[in-house]
């Protein structure tokens, strides 16, 4: 029975999934990649919220995928979603389509990134995925128009993993990390704000920031939510909020006490879970919202 519940879930998505139509973010190849991978997609038996998570990992095509908003409820704003999964996998439903669908009912576009993953040898842990995102954030403004999108109003969100690479772009925009290769790299991969969900690996040592993230006042808008009992992560909402002040950059932090790590957007019972109303309302302060 149990067996039967993963397969119909599993066709539920993938039926889901054919409605949408995936683009290469490169189409000679990504950089780097000298063979192709053969993509691995499996639901986890470890279940959040009642339902399986779908991993995918041997991910050697990075692509995005659009999913408009409503046209009659469409504010022009764009997410560009980042699943976490430590740089290994993609939680690809639990931290990328659904949070694609519930944004959508909110009158905002999202782009999902299917990055690369596992983690390249030689490399540290964010250079492929870091290209993938960049190239997914110009290729976006590039298409505003084509979209029906606001080209200004393009932000970046992530979870764990994921979270620590819109950190990432959001720091490095002031050059690309791969040779350009067409014109659609002209565009500025700034993102105009961040939404962080249980951000991971942006502690350094001595209660310090990673060495690696250099956070400046052209950081853009910033928003954060963690969990106290996320005892492995917490430090990295912490330590990253703090360089956001000092930097005087717009910031907001949404601290709860319980929750513990990946759970997405999904009902786990804690008060966590009300996170999206929270961005909501952020997004709307910040002006990217009516």
């Amino acid at each position: 029975m149990k067996k039967n519940l993963f397969i119909i879930s599993f066709f539920i998505f993938t039926s889901i999934m054919a409605q949408q139509k995936s683009i290469l973010l490169f189409p000679n190849g990504a950089p780097g990649e000298t063979e192709q991978m053969i993509e691995k997609e499996e639901l986890s038996g470890n279940k959040t919220g009642g339902c399986p998570v779908l991993r995918i990992t041997n991910v050697s095509e990075p692509t995005l995928t659009f999913y408009p908003a409503p046209t009659d409820n469409n504010s022009g704003t764009t997410i560009v979603v980042n699943p976490g999964g430590g740089y290994n996998i993609l939680a690809y439903n639990l931290k990328g389509t659904e949070i694609c669908k519930r944004f959508n009912s909110f009158g905002i576009n999202c782009v999902l990134v299917k990055y690369r993953v596992p983690r390249r040898e030689g490399l540290v842990k964010h250079a492929a995925p870091l290209q993938d995102l960049q190239r997914a954030i110009a290729y976006t403004r590039a298409h505003a128009k084509e979209w029906g999108i606001d080209a200004n109003k393009i932000g970046v969100m992530g979870f764990s993993a994921g979270a620590h690479l819109s950190v990432m772009a959001s720091n490095s925009f002031h050059q690309l990390t791969y040779p350009p290769i067409d014109a659609y790299d002209k565009e500025s991969t700034r993102p105009d704000f961040c939404m962080l969900i249980y951000p991971a690996y942006l502690d350094g040592e001595n209660f310090t920031l990673a060495s690696d993230v250099k956070v400046t006042d052209k950081t853009p808008p910033t928003f954060l939510v963690q969990t106290e009992d996320d005892s492995n992560y917490i430090n990295s909402s912490l330590f990253y909020y703090y360089a956001l002040k000092e930097a005087g950059v717009p910031a907001a932090m949404h601290l709860y006490p319980s929750g513990g790590h990946g759970y997405g957007l999904r009902n786990t019972g804690d008060a966590v879970n009300e996170w999206p109303f929270r961005a909501i309302s952020w997004l709307r302060d910040l002006g990217m919202l009516d």
